[in-house]
């Protein structure tokens, strides 16, 4: 097991934290939540950004380091909204999976704790400019309640190094909910009404275990629990308003479902995936519900709909005036691919998402959903000095990150794929290959 863990270690040194001031300078800074600022200045200290605007803007201490970014461009760090980074690390190594605890019903896991701060995934997902990440746990088969998750920067010793929001939210997995020959046309009749019982029973527990929750909440309030209940404990804050339920639906009826269980338990709800939120959005944007968009790069729900389905998603959204987040879809065997997440913004562009919005998408808007936007999500003063400097448009798949900055310090870009690289690249040097 030690082996195992060790042969999966990133060999990655995180740097310590900032100590000297630094002055950006020359580069575009692309703040997503106003105007890009052309040939602007950006002062970094103690690992927030101070100030950013034209030349001579900043008034930068003398002790301040200087780097010339003529040319190139700075955005803010991309936030991946549902993901299994840290918690999954080989989908086939059940040794390597840490996202799905035993059970259907598991409010008290704590996703941050689990993080693993050396997965070699980190670097790799950090180098396209993805800063940081939901970790989000999940249930196992047939739905249920998986635990909170926690929003972390990709970059630390630990994981308490790296929680930004240790517990961002309750993660409810709801059951399959669509079923027809038409969808499952090799079951039989009788088959097809077993898996609804079933579905029917699960959504029922859910419904109880929320129940009980709340009245164990109002019990706690006045005084009259005499022996804590760790499960209970944990689901307190989100009948305070304190925290919100993270509803994972696609289909309609799941939707639905969410909406309806939202109402029924006042609790604040974001639904997660929405594939089909766009047939409910009046509603949606009417209560405030947000959507976080799970994942474009993926096949129709439907078999009569078109292949361009999922692309249109984020853009209904946005017409229907919802607020929304743009991510992957969160399986442990998707975490080493959260990388192409500004591809999965791009892909919107296409189909009428306008640019400036799909950036926002994977900057802003998560930062907003998931109560960071006081620390990422753009560059203003008083955030945390996560960004990333490109020589382009980093929706665009041609476009290079060149520099990373997690809180103020420089990391370096390097992991298992750019050292394969450099070996074979030498390999085929030595044997005078160039081609």
């Amino acid at each position: 097991m030690l082996s195992a863990t060790m042969a999966l270690a990133s060999p990655n040194i995180p740097p310590p934290p900032q100590s000297t001031p630094l002055l950006l300078t020359g580069a575009t800074l692309h703040t997503v939540s106003g105007a890009s600022i052309a040939n602007g200045e950006m002062l970094i200290d103690k690992g927030r950004i101070v100030a950013l605007g034209a030349p001579g803007s900043a008034k930068a201490p003398a002790n301040a380091q200087r780097i010339d970014l003529s040319g190139k461009h700075v955005y803010p760090g991309f936030i991946a909204a549902n993901t299994a980074i840290g918690l999954a690390e080989v989908s086939a190594v059940r040794a390597t999976l840490d996202q799905v605890e035993t059970g259907p019903s598991n409010p008290n896991s704590r996703a941050l704790v689990a993080v693993n701060a050396d997965s070699e995934i980190i670097p790799v997902t950090r180098a396209n400019g993805v800063l940081a990440a939901l970790a989000v746990p999940r249930s196992g088969v047939g739905g249920g309640i998986g635990g909170t998750s926690a929003l972390i920067q990709l970059d630390g010793w630990t994981w308490e190094d790296m929680g930004l929001v240790r517990e961002a939210g309750l993660h409810v997995i709801l059951p399959a909910m669509r079923f027809g020959t038409a969808m499952t046309p090799t079951l039989s009749a009788a088959r097809i009404e077993e898996m609804q019982r079933t579905s029917a029973q699960r959504l029922r527990a859910l419904d109880d275990t929320f129940d009980t929750a709340r009245a164990y909440a109002r019990a706690a309030e006045a005084g009259e629990i005499a022996t804590p209940d760790a499960r209970l404990e944990a689901m307190r804050p989100v009948f305070s308003g304190q925290r919100k339920v993270f509803v994972h639906a696609d289909d309609l009826p799941q939707i639905r479902h969410a909406l309806g269980f939202a109402e029924r338990h006042g609790v604040n709800i974001v639904i997660v995936g929405g594939y089909d939120a766009p047939h409910v959005a009046p509603l949606l944007k009417a209560r405030g519900i947000p959507v976080i968009v799970g994942g474009v790069h993926r096949l129709p729900l439907r078999r009569n709909e078109s292949p361009d389905t999922p692309n249109t998603i984020a853009a209904k959204l946005h017409r229907a005036g919802v607020a929304f987040a743009i991510a992957r879809n969160g399986a442990a065997s998707d975490a080493a691919r959260e990388r192409s997440l500004p591809f999965e913004a791009a892909a919107t562009v296409a189909y009428g998402l306008p640019r400036e919005e799909a950036l926002k998408s994977i900057t802003l808007y998560p930062a907003q959903i998931l109560g960071a936007a006081d620390r990422l999500g753009s560059l203003e003063a008083g955030k945390l000095a996560s960004f990333f400097v490109a020589d382009g448009d980093p929706l665009e798949i041609r476009t290079n990150i060149e520099r990373v900055f997690i809180q103020g310090r420089e990391i370096v870009l390097e992991d298992k794929q750019t050292k394969l690289r450099d070996k074979y690249r030498e390999k085929y040097r030595q044997l005078g290959i160039t081609k």
